[in-house]
């Protein structure tokens, strides 16, 4: 499954780079990208297990990037 997410507060295109890599080496997760000009970050993982790594990406969000968070709906 893929699906985008908007980050509120992402401080720089570093953190952005930092995020991506951080989240690319998470299990089940195919592919991630983050744009920083578009404060989004999409994410391709395992269908079956998509909530449960969408939690967790949003968890590295907020500890590599303290003050961004990921909107999730």
């Amino acid at each position: 499954m893929k699906k985008s997410f908007k980050l509120e507060d992402l401080d720089c295109a570093n953190c952005a780079a930092k995020i991506e890599a951080a989240v690319s080496k998470m299990d089940g997760v195919s592919a991630c990208t983050v744009n920083f000009l578009a404060q989004k970050l999409t994410l391709e993982a395992d269908d079956d297990q998509f909530d449960e790594i969408v939690k967790k990406v949003a968890a590295t969000v907020h500890r590599v990037d303290s003050d961004c968070t990921m909107i999730v709906k």
